[in-house]
């Protein structure tokens, strides 16, 4: 089990009162496999939650779920509904298309999201982030343009302080009219958000070429003979497999300016058809879980998420406001 961070520092939902952890043990429910229930919002339909109108919790994405996600995220529904009473029932939806859009009709109520579903769920204000996955203790990660040193370029960051020398704008302008390397058309750190500070600083870039991986974007650059420069995540010229081939990766291809840390990692959302107060209790209950060793090796098996910190909406506006810049549609970056 990998080291759990758990940063209580951040409002629960709007909540400053202190956060009471309860520990518990699961009890199995019955959990059917279909699309999710819908649960209409007349007066007359049952309170959410209750045995008549339960709440849905969708598991990862899969046409093909395994065993192992389904037994998973039967405990995690068990957990939820042992600590606060409330009926859950679990669903693996075909697609993250299909999940965004069961939210958007209230049909789905506890889900995971790629940081794109994400933003996607949230332009018709159907979800809440409550957790973050994170990795070495951050939630968030930035990018790096890079460039072979023989390009020319002029270096607007600073290697010793870790700090860039100049605004996005008189960095980048140097890439106007000069060919990038990307990775792919769905890749956050290496596509997306660097072509949202391009276009932000109104800077034209020639056709590019997607190279289909971080490594290879790399590479690219290394060889210098592809395209004038690249993006990656910070720091993909570390990546152990670039060693045996390119000793000299980390003199040879150079830092040009850095993107602050704001692109997200997956996160765990709640619809906001619930009320308030039911989706405090939920985050509280995650909390819970996560201080389990089974309930977080349940998370990481049904979510793939290794470390879990609390979150809220604020944190990802600068995503979003670069991933509208870049002027790509958010439906055909999810699956």
């Amino acid at each position: 089990m990998k080291k759990l961070l758990l940063i209580l520092s951040f409002a629960i939902l709007g909540c400053s009162s202190p956060v009471q952890l309860i520990l518990g043990t699961p009890t199995q429910i019955q959990s059917p496999l279909q699309a999710p229930v819908p649960i209409q919002t007349t007066s007359a339909t049952p309170e959410p939650g209750t045995e008549q109108n339960p709440l849905i919790l969708a598991l990862s994405p899969s046409p093909r779920p395994s065993a192992d996600m389904v037994s998973a995220g039967e405990s995690i529904a068990a957990f939820i509904a042992s600590h606060t009473g409330y009926r859950i029932m679990t669903v693996v939806p075909p697609s993250e298309a299909v999940l965004v859009e069961a939210l958007g009709k209230s049909n789905a109520h506890i889900v995971s999201l790629s940081p794109f579903g994400y933003l996607l769920a949230r332009e018709n204000n159907s979800v809440t982030a409550i957790m973050a996955s994170s990795r070495d203790g951050q939630a968030f990660y930035g990018a790096q343009f890079i460039a072979n040193r023989e390009s020319g370029f002029t270096v607007y960051f600073d290697t010793e302080r870790g700090e860039n020398t100049a605004e996005a704008g008189l960095a980048l302008k140097q890439f106007q009219d000069k060919k990038p390397c990307w990775s792919d058309t769905t890749s956050p750190s290496a596509y997306v958000i660097p072509l949202g500070f391009l276009n932000q600083s109104q800077i034209q870039v020639r056709d590019a070429a997607f190279l289909k991986g971080q490594l290879n974007v790399i590479r690219a650059v290394y060889a210098d003979d592809i395209c004038n420069f690249g993006v990656t995540f910070i720091d993909a010229r570390q990546l152990p497999s670039l060693e045996a081939d390119y000793p000299d990766v980390m003199d040879r291809i150079i830092v040009i300016w850095r993107l602050p840390k704001i692109i997200p990692y997956e996160n765990i959302s709640l619809s906001n058809s619930l009320p308030i107060e039911m989706r405090r209790v939920i985050q509280r209950t995650f909390i819970d879980l996560m201080l389990t060793p089974e309930g977080m090796a349940a998370i990481q098996t049904v979510y793939g998420m290794d470390e879990l910190q609390i979150t809220e909406d604020a944190m990802y506006d600068a995503f979003a406001t670069y991933t509208k810049a870049s002027g790509l549609d958010l439906a055909q970056m999810i699956k």
